[in-house]
């Protein structure tokens, strides 16, 4: 089976079953937010999609996304950085669309906020 050609700031639906506990389950669209350049294994680290519900607004990883042609998704939804994870390529079933680099990068942070890492360039 020939492996897709997947980027960095993609949205493809991914299957993310199985799952232990509170993981983030099902098929869904996810973010693909590792550099395009970094691994050599065939998977990629992805940030999975929800549905938007107010309560996201004082939640500082939760990052809204509403729907457009170019990200392809069909309702206002939000990131959750802090279900990332790493999945198999083989996960991937399809492309919906695309984030521009400005919702990558408030994406990023996020990640980094979940991390408590203080990323202060001197």
């Amino acid at each position: 089976m020939k492996l897709m050609t997947i980027r960095q700031s993609e949205i493809w639906l991914v299957d993310l079953n199985s799952t232990i506990g509170s993981e983030i389950k099902k098929a869904r669209p996810c973010i693909v937010v590792n550099d395009n350049n970094v691994g050599i294994l065939p998977s990629k680290t992805v940030v999975p999609i929800s549905g938007w519900n107010k309560i996201y607004t004082k939640v500082p990883w939760m990052i809204s996304l509403s729907a457009n042609t170019q990200n392809g998704l069909s309702k206002h939804s939000v990131a959750d950085t802090f279900q990332i994870r790493n999945v198999s390529q083989k996960r991937f079933l399809k492309k919906i669309g695309q984030i521009d680099s400005n919702l990558l990068f408030t994406i990023h942070q996020a990640i980094v906020k979940t991390l408590n890492i203080d990323y202060t360039i001197s």
